[in-house]
C-alpha cells in the first residue's frame, strides 16, 4: 500500500571543486536519484523533489534501507528527507485533459498572447486550493 508521507536517507556529500563548493545528494535507496544544492538546505529540498519525480511512477515505493550499512566517506553525512507524495502529485502529478468552456473573446485574446489556457486554470486552482 502506498503512504502519503515517506522519509528516506539519502548520502550528502559536501563537494569542493572547479564547480565550487555545494552539495551534492545521492541516495542508494533510490537508484539513480543525483542532485545538489548551494545550501543543504537546498539540496535536501532539491532531493526531495528529486525522489518524489523518481519514484511517482512507481507501483509501489521502494522500501527504506537502514543508513547505518551504508559506508561513508569522510566528506559524506546522511541526512533524512521528508516526501509528501499527495502534495508532491497534486502540484505536479499526471495530468488530466479536461475540457472547460470560456468566453470566446477571451479565447481569442489568449490565443493573440500566446496563452497556456490549461496553465493559467491550474494555476488559478492551486492558489484557490491554498487560500
Amino acid at each position: 500500500m502506498k503512504k502519503d508521507i515517506l522519509i528516506y536517507p539519502v548520502i550528502m556529500t559536501e563537494c569542493n571543486d572547479e564547480s565550487g563548493h555545494y552539495y551534492g545528494v545521492t541516495s542508494p535507496n533510490i537508484k539513480g536519484m543525483v542532485t545538489d544544492g548551494v545550501t543543504m538546505q537546498e539540496a535536501v529540498l532539491h532531493a526531495e523533489d528529486a525522489i518524489a519525480t523518481m519514484i511517482s511512477d512507481m507501483p509501489e515505493y521502494p522500501e527504506v534501507q537502514d543508513p547505518t550499512k551504508w559506508e561513508l566517506k569522510d566528506n559524506e553525512s546522511v541526512m533524512w528527507v521528508t516526501v509528501n507524495m499527495a502534495k508532491w502529485l497534486n502540484q505536479y502529478g499526471k495530468t488530466v485533459r479536461r475540457n472547460i468552456s470560456i468566453p470566446e473573446g477571451l479565447n481569442n485574446w489568449a490565443k493573440e498572447n500566446k496563452i497556456n489556457v490549461s496553465q493559467v486554470t491550474a494555476k488559478a486552482l492551486r492558489e484557490m486550493q491554498e487560500a
